[in-house]
């Protein structure tokens, strides 16, 4: 059975910084890609960041560029999110997916993901 274990959310200032981390365990195949979505309140769940199995093989969301950083560690079985300059509309909760395998450009996408975190409540006040 599959587990994706969230840690490191929480509430904190705009322009201040959080890192969330996730772990697999449970496993027996290497993911196409790791990635993070979050949800707000009354919205859709939304695409943030993934990484695909090799280095430099990372994606954002144009809201987050410059401000996130997705990093994966394969031996670990771990992906991180370190969030930078937070802001007020950054508040969601931020849910890690794994993807077995993946179309193409396909990696925004929830339905690509075949396993899903817990969530992590990440608030950002002004």
């Amino acid at each position: 059975q599959v587990q994706l274990v969230e840690s490191g959310g929480g509430l904190v200032q705009a322009g201040g910084s959080l890192r969330l981390s996730c772990t697999m365990s449970g496993h027996t195949f290497s993911p196409a890609f790791m990635g993070w979505f979050r949800q707000a309140p009354g919205k859709e769940r939304e695409f943030v960041a993934a990484a695909g199995w090799s280095a430099g093989s990372t994606y954002y969301v144009d809201s987050v560029k410059s401000r996130f950083t997705i990093s994966r560690d394969n031996a670990k079985s771990t992906v991180s999110l370190q969030m930078n300059s937070l802001k007020p509309e950054d508040t969601a909760v931020y849910y890690c997916a794994v993807a077995r395998f993946i179309r193409t450009g396909a990696f925004g996408s929830p339905s690509s993901y075949d396993y899903w975190g817990q969530g992590t409540q990440v608030t950002v006040s002004s």
